[in-house]
């Protein structure tokens, strides 16, 4: 196990003051990097402790914030502030970028190594970036497999790795046909794995208040779903080359 240290870093983005949480790996040169997005209702423990785990492996790792410091554990005050933020790819790519510009600026970030991995309206944001035309060597998207404005998504310049449960009401077989699609016609390289009995937000590990209906944590899945992701990453954005 290597020596990880972590730290918040605050930065702008969406009119708000966002709190993002650095992890770093052992040493003191440059490693590939890895933007970690969350779920709608925000940066929690969960993403904190995938950065870390990143971060154990070798990458420089930064989960990005959504809501300027919050966690919206209401889900209705959740879905007022994400589905605006859904149906508008530029305030998603704000969001984006402006992390993105803090990850590439930590010195031990190797700015031309650099993947996302994003989950619910945190993959959504990954997606964008891609579909912006940002250099990315990877992209993974869990149970946010979202579709873009025509055409853009020709820009993405990586491979696209997407997961869903095979029960997820809210990324339902009509919305995963309508992604791969998208991906396809656009030439893109990318897998879609559906976790069979898995719901919405599967990899997510219980939570102490009110979620919407179709969402579950499926710890079997969780496990897989993560080790899709960090294979993508050997693959595409090895700590060593």
């Amino acid at each position: 196990m290597t020596t990880v240290t972590t730290r918040t870093i605050e930065y702008a983005a969406d009119g708000r003051t966002m709190l993002g949480h650095l992890a770093l790996p052992a040493g003191v040169d440059r490693r590939p990097a890895v933007l970690v997005g969350p779920e709608g209702v925000g940066l929690s423990d969960v993403e904190r402790h995938r950065a870390e785990a990143l971060a154990e492996l070798g990458y420089v790792a930064l989960a990005f914030d959504l809501h300027g410091g919050r966690y919206l554990g209401d889900p209705e005050e959740m879905l007022a502030r994400c589905l605006p933020l859904l149906a508008d790819p530029d305030r998603m790519r704000g969001i984006g970028h402006a992390a993105l510009a803090v990850l590439r600026a930590e010195r031990r970030t190797d700015p031309d190594r650099i993947a996302a991995v994003g989950y619910g309206t945190g993959g959504a944001i990954a997606l964008e970036l891609g579909r912006d035309g940002v250099d990315l060597r990877a992209i993974a998207t869990v149970n946010g497999l979202t579709t873009g404005r025509p055409g853009e998504a020709a820009r993405i310049r990586c491979p696209v790795w997407a997961g869903v449960g095979s029960e997820d009401p809210i990324m339902s077989p009509v919305q995963r046909d309508a992604f791969t699609a998208e991906l396809e016609a656009a030439g893109v390289d990318w897998r879609l794995v559906v976790y069979g009995g898995a719901l919405h937000a599967f990899h997510h590990p219980p939570v102490d208040h009110t979620t919407r209906p179709g969402v579950g944590y499926h710890p079997r899945h969780a496990r897989r779903a993560w080790r899709d992701v960090v294979d993508l990453l050997e693959e595409c954005l090895p700590v060593t080359q």
